[in-house]
């Protein structure tokens, strides 16, 4: 009788398997990417890097170098930056393509760096970047530091209801109790807190008002975090979607609240908070999705340097 239900079990989980459609996300397998070369301002020290971007092969010069077009190239932006403050040119790369060493192929990798410049050799500016990518654009240049997420458009058009994200991950993460914030000019800890990776997906119902404010009814909620060490790839992990409101479950946790940071570029050109205003019904039709896959969850200059997140094949389960 026992290995009778063994082998029930057996044939329910691969036929559950069998039926499960599972498609890949756009470069979602981090095999195709674009190299942007960047000149920085002599007034910063003139140094030569690099700024990758997830998308359709090419390689831009510092002479052909003009404002990305994400929304037309790709579905992907991420912390990496091209900025051009009163004149002054800056790039920063904490996200980078890295060959798998076993099973072959490319993968994506997040790092928390710090970045820093001497202005005029003399005043050092440094910021705390997680390195983070997710579905959207960013608009460039970036043209100050004051408010980081004002040119960032968070999301996708998107209709369709996923049951979960699939990926393959390894992760390095501190086991620190504080934080470190450098946010330009200044440092400081923060004690009892630890910095995690985290994926996170948020299926939105959004409308635009007269005004240009956006809103929004959260309709799938998706989102984990890493606490500890994983080395080793963890390949088709699975992180289920939840739908409705979820604030009843045993699923919820508060960093699953609504109203994040996140912004969208509404119909006049501009950059405004996404506002959701509450949890939408199970069987509504989300119009858009956003896919965060990140090695911090503190914010904007707040983390703990050295985590670092690794992520290939990116995709969805239907």
């Amino acid at each position: 009788m026992l290995h009778r239900n063994l082998t029930a079990l057996l044939f329910l989980a691969i036929s559950l398997t069998a039926n499960a459609q599972i498609e890949p996300m756009q470069f979602g397998d981090f095999e195709s990417w674009a190299t942007r070369e960047v000149k920085e301002s002599g007034l910063i020290g003139g140094k030569q890097k690099t700024i990758y971007v997830i998308g359709p092969k090419a390689s831009f010069t510092t002479q052909e170098l003009a404002p990305y077009n994400y929304k037309k190239n790709t579905i992907w932006t991420s912390s990496n930056v091209y900025a051009k403050v009163a004149g002054i040119v800056k790039a920063s790369n904490t996200v980078i393509p890295e060959k798998r060493i076993i099973g072959g192929g490319t993968c994506c990798r997040m790092d928390t760096k710090l970045d820093g410049v001497k202005v005029l050799g003399m005043i050092d500016v440094h910021v705390l970047v997680s390195g983070s990518i997710f579905t959207g654009q960013t608009i460039e240049p970036i043209k100050g530091a004051g408010d980081p997420y004002c040119n960032l458009d968070f999301g996708i058009p998107f209709t369709r209801k996923p049951k979960a994200l699939v990926l393959d991950y390894k992760c390095r993460i501190s086991l620190n109790n504080y934080v470190e914030k450098w946010p330009g000019i200044g440092h400081k800890n923060i004690k009892g807190i630890q910095d995690k990776a985290e994926f996170w997906v948020y299926l939105q119902k959004r409308w635009e008002e007269p005004d240009g404010s956006i809103h929004a009814l959260r309709i799938g909620t998706a989102r984990e975090q890493l606490d500890h060490d994983e080395l080793i790839w963890q390949n088709n992990h699975r992180v289920e979607i939840h739908y409705g409101d979820i604030t009843k479950t045993d699923y919820y946790k508060d960093y699953m609240c609504l109203n994040g940071p996140y912004r969208a570029l509404n119909s006049k050109g501009e950059v405004t908070p996404i506002i959701e205003d509450g949890w939408g019904n199970a069987d509504d039709t989300p119009t858009h999705i956003i896919i965060m896959l990140t090695a911090g969850n503190q914010g904007a200059f707040i983390g703990t340097l050295g985590n670092t997140l690794w992520v290939d094949n990116v995709k969805l389960e239907y």
